[in-house]
This record gives structure tokens, sequence and C-alpha cells, in this order.
């Protein structure tokens, strides 16, 4: 089967699946809105199997991932307001739009012609302005009066830590940011010396209100570190998961039960699997 006849194939399933008279009665009921959940955990999933370096489940899961992009495109023609081809139109003229640098005229057979080197940096800079000249034209289309900001379409439900990267980036490219880490370090200084004036006021609001600072500090760092703060974040809990089932396996061999240890006594044994593992 060619590539177009499996995706064919895929949308006639999809159909299938709603028909009125012979479909299954769990895809009928579903909406756009009912579908927002399982689509983040397919997200999830997928970048699980990604940093795992499954190829193997990575299909599978980028499989489960575009079902739902054909999911939303089927409820959505139903309603009569698009369909998947006008998505996959939508995104290739975005696409051509957006990079001059390899299709000099907007268009695919322009590819090749006069196409620019340009480096990764650049790029990234360039794809930012084309992007802010889109916002201004959208938002005088939907909002006239108002005042277009770069801001605007960052998603609410994004993961925190990814929307403050992401408000971060968008205000850097209007040259609000710093050109390194180091000032940005200071920052984090001064919000965690603040969060402790709050500790010791223990004044409720006033923690929560310093630690988002500190939080949204962290990942401005790990910005300007080159790092990303989801994944960062998630290697983090993967090597704590390991370590303390360790000590779990640990604390088994000698017939210790956790629950009966002081503290000191977990933290030597977790001194003990921290340095087993390292040494690893």
């Amino acid at each position: 089967m060619n590539n177009d006849s499996s995706m064919q194939q895929l949308l006639t399933i999809m159909r299938n699946l709603r028909d009125a008279a012979h479909g299954c009665d769990w895809d009928r009921k579903q909406t756009l809105k009912t579908l927002t959940g399982y689509t983040l955990e397919e997200v999830h999933e997928v970048i699980d199997a990604v940093e795992r370096e499954d190829s193997a489940q990575l299909r599978d899961e980028l499989g489960d991932l575009l079902f739902q992009v054909v999911f939303y495109a089927q409820i959505a023609s139903e309603q009569g307001e698009f369909d998947f081809h006008d998505v996959a139109a939508a995104i290739s003229a975005k696409l051509l739009h957006r990079h001059p640098h390899v299709f000099p005229d907007g268009t695919l057979a322009s590819f090749g012609s006069s196409a620019l080197a340009l480096d990764a940096e650049t790029v990234a800079i360039r794809w930012e302005e084309i992007k802010n000249l889109e916002r201004q034209v959208k938002a005088a289309r939907s909002r006239v009066g108002a005042v277009p900001s770069v801001l605007d379409d960052v998603p609410a439900a994004l993961p925190a830590l990814e929307r403050a990267r992401k408000l971060q980036r968008r205000a850097g490219s209007l040259g609000f940011d710093w050109q390194d880490a180091a000032p940005v370090l200071a920052r984090l200084r001064e919000e965690i010396a603040e969060l402790e004036a709050a500790i010791a006021s223990a004044d409720t609001d006033a923690m929560q209100d310093e630690f988002g600072d500190v939080l949204f500090s962290c990942v401005n760092l790990a910005r300007h570190l080159d790092i990303d703060s989801e994944s960062a974040l998630r290697a983090a809990n993967r090597k704590f998961e390991q370590r303390f089932r360790a000590m779990e396996t640990l604390a088994q061999a000698r017939s210790l039960s956790l629950p009966g240890l002081t503290l000191d006594e977990l933290d030597a044994l977790w001194d003990e699997v921290k340095t087993a593992t390292v040494s690893d």
C-alpha cells in the first residue's frame, strides 16, 4: 500500500467509525472538546517513546497521534467547518510562507531556485519575525482597535514550564531579554531570597507568588543554557524514581521496612544508592 492509499484508508476508517448507521457508538459520541484529554495523553506517549529511544513504540504512538488529528478533522467536516485536506493545505501554506530561504517565492516549485544558506540560529530569528508579522495581521482582522501582542497566541493550556519558555522567548524576540546566563542566575538568587522572606513571614499568598517567580526564573535560566525545562524535569523525575526503587530493593534485601526507618537511616540508604548509580 502506497503512502496516499494508506492515508486515504485512515480517513475512510475514521468516516466509517463516525457513521450514523453502522459506526462505533463511542466514536460517534466524541466531540472536539472530549478529544482534548486523549490528545494530550497521546502527545506525552510520543515524547516518552522518543526519550526511551523506542522506534517501534514511536511509530505506533505517532499513528495514535495522527488518528487524533484525523478525528478532529472528521468532526469539523461533519459540522461544515473544514476537513483533513484543509488542515494539510493550511500547514503547507504556512511552511512555504515561513521558509523563504528554502522556497524563495513561497511556492513548492521554487524549491532550490535561489535558496539562501542560513544557519539554524538565523532561521529561528527569521521564523519569529515572520510569525510576529502574521500575528499582527491576525490581530488586525479579529480585534479592530486592539493593540496586537507578540504573546497573543501562546496557548493557555500549555504545560506551565513550556508556556513560561514560550512567553520568555516571544518577549525576547523584541529585545526584552538578557544576552547571557549570568544576570539570569543573579535574578534567580534574588527570587530565592524573596521566597525565603515570604517563608519567614508565614504569608501563604506571598510564598506561592514568590515560588512561582522562582520557577519562572529557573525556566529563564534553562532557556539561556539551551536546556529544555520540561525534558530536564522529566529526566530528574526518572532519576528519582530509579533511585527510590533501588532504595526499596536494597531495603528489602536487608529485611528492612522503609516506614520503620528514621529519616537519617533513609538518607543513608539514599546516599548509598546514589553513590552506586553515579559510579555506574
